[in-house]
């Protein structure tokens, strides 16, 4: 059994595999305060919730946007796990042809996605993440990483919005009742959900026209499923796109 584990700005999704079957997917909150041995403890609990003995991990493999807590749950899971883990990063292979200008900025959970997507999927393909903030990803027909958009997330315009005004409350993100809100938290709900989802479908449009065909369109993270039932384009959910991006380049690089 091998161990995927995402850090993210708002969330640490933590994956097991065993061969291609997915045996469970968790999260815990990213907290840049917990020692090694608080996120020990919560790996083990979260490994017993899923009656997985840890004796049966083999391996672990890690991708991180929020480098002050990389170090703290890499020493967590060597600590627990006995192995080494392997971390998306310089020196390790893809298999992507990344076409940025500099393409060490390239975020470790976009390098997974695109990963995952090239493997599963028929390119050209668009990649739609959406967490913290929701980025797009945009690869041509022959594979390789074009570049893409970085956009502030759901959560982040909704709590920008309720800070910086007197009136507005915090809400939830869930789907109105109608599109047309008759009170103040259902034109909020609206505006947040199809204006994102209009915003998203045009995104799409615009990098075909650049493109100059079709794409197919993935979208991954933990508020992909707010938005994308609402969109007009055919876009495929995969809540699983990353951590399987993981596994794909555990197996290029394991001895």
């Amino acid at each position: 059994m091998i161990l995927a584990v995402d850090i993210g700005n708002s969330n640490i999704v933590i994956g097991c595999f065993e061969d291609d079957r997915v045996l469970f997917i968790e999260r815990l909150s990213t907290n840049q305060q917990c020692t090694d041995l608080e996120y020990v403890i919560s790996v083990k609990n979260i490994l017993e919730l899923n009656s997985i003995d840890v004796s049966d991990i083999e391996g672990c493999i890690m991708s991180s946007v929020v480098p002050s807590v990389s170090e703290t749950v890499k020493s967590a899971l060597e600590r627990l796990t006995h192995t080494r883990v392997m971390t998306v990063g310089p020196g390790i292979k893809t298999g992507l042809k990344i076409m940025l200008d500099n393409p060490v900025q390239l975020g470790s959970d976009r390098v997974a996605d695109a990963v995952a997507a090239v493997n599963l999927y028929k390119p050209p393909l668009i990649i739609i993440d959406m967490g913290t903030a929701t980025t797009v990803s945009v690869i041509d027909e022959e594979k390789n990483y074009l570049g893409g958009m970085i956009i502030p997330g759901l959560r982040v315009s909704l709590d920008s919005l309720t800070m910086r005004t007197s009136q507005l409350p915090k809400i939830g993100i869930e789907p109105p009742k109608r599109v047309i809100g008759a009170n103040t938290v259902e034109c909020m709900k609206s505006g947040i959900i199809y204006y994102s989802a209009a915003g998203i479908d045009g995104v799409i449009d615009r990098i075909e026209e650049t493109l100059g065909s079709r794409c197919t369109v993935v979208s991954t993270g933990g508020l992909a499923d707010k938005i994308i039932p609402h969109c007009k384009r055919d876009i495929i959910i995969d809540e699983q796109l990353l951590l399987k991006g993981l596994m794909i380049i555990y197996d290029k690089n394991k001895k």
